[in-house]
């Protein structure tokens, strides 16, 4: 496994794998930080996923920048030849079009289909969660088609609703929170990507999979019920089933 290391101000330390965000690049940083949650190195405070790094955060008082440097060019070395989990498919049901998804028309109109075929088409992938950020919870996606994709809003909304899924160029994306945005947004689900009073408040971890199942009004305000009396649980499958 190729990859550089350099520091990052004082206390973190930033590895590099490419310059090209791919998936074959994102699965070395996976497989990566696998093995780094695994070596329970002392002194290190966290670390943070993105499309082609993987920046290290640590206290110089516990672990020095050498030889913590040293450490993580071991891990490197090694694990290449060691298994790592598969990763996993998080299915997030959709309500597409209308009141949920006000511009699923823009996005048909702008690519010469129809709302059917734009709901199909997004419908039909798993797209890979390179990293969270923005706002918590707020998944930042590889691999939509780029026969739906769709330019920004010149004037972005006052307010989105939380669950509102959104198209912006060649990327598709969740509003786990309410917050002013401009992507075109063309469908909601009742699903809670973020949600504070839980142990553990993120519902998608970087590494994983989602994929956007449509669902009617009723089957909405069900999930939405359930959701509320926290008895939900969305569906989860191994990537590798996922793909048989």
């Amino acid at each position: 496994m190729e990859f550089s290391i350099q520091p990052l101000g004082d206390t973190g330390i930033i590895i590099q794998f490419g310059t090209e965000i791919s998936e074959a690049i994102y699965q070395q940083i996976r497989q990566y930080v696998y093995w780094l949650e695994q070596s329970c190195i002392e002194g290190i405070v966290e670390w943070v996923p993105a499309y082609t790094t993987l920046a290290v955060f640590y206290r110089p008082n516990i672990i020095s920048y050498d030889e913590l440097s040293q450490k993580l060019l071991k891990i490197g070395e090694k694990i290449e030849s060691m298994p790592v989990p598969d990763p996993i498919v998080i299915e997030i049901p959709t309500l597409y079009g209308k009141e949920a998804g006000p511009d699923i028309q823009f996005v048909a109109e702008t690519n010469g289909l129809s709302e059917e075929e734009v709901v199909k088409i997004h419908s039909s992938s798993d797209y890979l969660i390179y990293m969270i950020g923005f706002v918590p919870g707020f998944p930042y996606l590889g691999g939509m088609d780029k026969r739906i994709a769709a330019p920004r809003k010149k004037t972005p909304r006052s307010r989105i609703p939380a669950g509102s899924i959104g198209i912006a160029g060649e990327q598709t994306g969740i509003y786990p929170l309410e917050t002013p945005g401009g992507w075109q947004i063309i469908g909601r689900t009742p699903v809670k990507l973020y949600d504070p009073q839980k142990q553990d408040p993120i519902l998608l971890k970087a590494g994983d999979y989602i994929r956007f199942v449509p669902i009617t009004e009723r089957e909405y305000e069900k999930i939405e019920q359930q959701v509320l009396k926290g008895s939900y649980k969305v569906a989860k499958y191994k990537k590798e089933a996922a793909e048989t």
